[in-house]
């Protein structure tokens, strides 16, 4: 079902755009919301001199959001939030955040057109707003911690486990045992038995 948008609708279209949707998402929610309407032939008709005499008001409209870019690129933010020693943040920049704080400089941005991707620590980002329909701008913004680092409790290192003494292998030695050789017969020895020298009896 083809419809003509009279808004502009997220992630469908802008207004005055034609686009294709199913019947129920038209009938049921755009319609009725006063987003769209159905692209009659008459619709068209009306559509295409309405943007005729619009032309040029589109371009200044376009122009005008291409200045605004260039503004907003030369305007950085600084926001503070807490952090620890490592730079690790303890919360995040939010698209009302930065649209809070270009109003302060006296830029009024819809936080719906702008986007910003999450990030953990401390440093200089980028978010986009979409400022027209062929226009984005980039917002410069730095991340800086709020009053003193807070400290972080280092992991205890894991204790070494104690050095293994060297295992010591004993060698055992085999020692085989040889049978003794058998005793030599002992020799036999002559035995001389010698008699003493006899005294003479005195006379």
């Amino acid at each position: 079902m083809q419809i003509i948008l009279t808004k502009d609708v997220d992630n469908l279209g802008y207004a005055n755009d034609i686009v294709d949707v199913k019947p129920g998402y038209a009938n049921n929610f755009l319609i009725p919301q006063g987003m769209a309407k159905v692209a009659t032939v008459t619709a068209r008709k009306i559509l295409a001199e309405n943007l005729k005499q619009r032309a040029h008001k589109d371009a200044k409209i376009q122009a005008d959001a291409q200045s605004l870019a260039d503004k907003i690129a030369n305007l950085p933010l600084v926001f503070k939030l807490k952090a620890s020693e490592s730079g690790k943040i303890f919360g995040s920049v939010t698209s009302q955040m930065i649209a809070d704080a270009m109003s302060e400089k006296g830029i009024e941005l819809d936080r719906k057109h702008i986007t910003v991707e999450p990030f953990k620590v401390l440093g200089a980002y980028t978010a986009e707003v979409r400022l027209h329909k062929h226009v984005r701008g980039t917002i410069n913004f730095t991340v800086e911690p709020e009053g003193a680092l807070i400290k972080e409790d280092k992991p205890e290192a894991p204790k070494k486990a104690p050095a293994k003494a060297p295992e010591v292998i004993e060698e055992v030695v085999v020692v085989e045992e040889v049978p003794a050789a058998p005793a030599a017969p002992a020799a036999e020895v002559d035995v001389v038995v010698i008699d003493p020298p006899q005294t003479p009896a005195a006379e």
